[in-house]
């Protein structure tokens, strides 16, 4: 019988075979599938094989996070060009998505490739066989260590709009997120309002992040060996300007989810000690 663990184990590893396929044909749906998949499973393989074998598992699959970023990176950035008729200078948003449709039809051929270089079939025994050795899962002792890190990373943002580390508040939101999750399978616990702040917070602050990496790319069109003409450059810098007027009101409404934010890593963190005493309230030697 399997146990609760490789019952976990096998959802995750089944929702990316499912996505993996449709993703290398570059279906920019499945793409996007297959790579929160891996996050997922990541963030689940160090509690069930946490040894040097573990690590090895976890690189496979970081390999394949990687392998998929980029094409990602650029669906987004097309879907946010899509998004913005109307809003910004036609033929900029016409220039940059052709541009970003070459990039993309480059990058999926390396994706595809490189994707195909990890034996999925090895990877799934591999894993499967180490959640059979795990019969309990510290979930919250991982979510604890996550909310610290948050934390952190919001401290470190302040309350200035500093792209990096609003980036890396992303980041760690993201892998919050994820970390509660796994508490909420594994334990039951009630973190539906928590989940749903924090990925609130992750959408808020990846649309910073994905117009932010689109400034760039506009930034970098305009300075390239084939720079566009001075009316096109005129168009590019009216769309840079409306995309970061956009990023400044996003970043309004995340400083009025930080306390919020602050909360739930309080929260998370202190979870492993409540339930310590919540075992030592129910030990006949209490």
């Amino acid at each position: 019988m399997a146990t609760p663990t490789e019952g976990l184990i096998r959802q995750r590893v089944r929702a990316l075979a499912r996505a993996l396929p449709a993703a290398q044909e570059g279906a920019p749906a499945a793409v996007h599938r297959a790579r929160v998949a891996t996050r997922r499973l990541r963030e689940l393989l160090p509690l069930v094989h946490p040894g040097s074998r573990g690590r090895r598992l976890r690189r496979k699959v970081r390999r394949l996070t990687r392998a998929l970023g980029p094409v990602r990176e650029l669906d987004v950035a097309l879907e946010t060009l899509g998004g913005l008729a109307g809003e910004a200078p036609r033929a900029a948003v016409a220039r940059l998505k052709q541009v970003l449709r070459q990039e993309r039809r480059r990058l999926h051929d390396a994706m595809a490739r490189e994707v195909q270089r990890v034996d999925f079939d090895t990877l799934r025994r591999q894993a499967i066989h180490a959640a059979r050795s795990q019969r309990r899962l510290d979930a919250a002792a991982r979510a604890a260590r996550r909310a610290v890190r948050l934390r952190s990373a919001i401290e470190s943002a302040g309350s200035i709009y500093l792209p990096d580390r609003l980036h890396e508040v992303r980041i760690a939101v993201k892998k919050l997120r994820y970390a509660l999750e796994l508490v909420r399978h594994v334990e039951g616990s009630r973190a539906v309002a928590r989940l749903r702040r924090l990925k609130e917070a992750q959408d808020l602050l990846g649309r910073m992040h994905d117009l932010d990496v689109l400034v760039a790319r506009v930034r970098a069109l305009q300075g390239s060996a084939n720079a566009p003409t001075l009316r096109l450059s005129s168009d590019l810098d009216r769309l840079v300007r409306r995309l970061e007027t956009e990023c400044r009101q996003l970043h309004g409404h995340y400083m009025a989810r930080r306390r919020a934010l602050l909360a739930i890593c309080m929260h998370a963190a202190a979870a492993p000690a409540r339930r310590g005493r919540g075992k030592a309230r129910l030990s006949p030697a209490a």
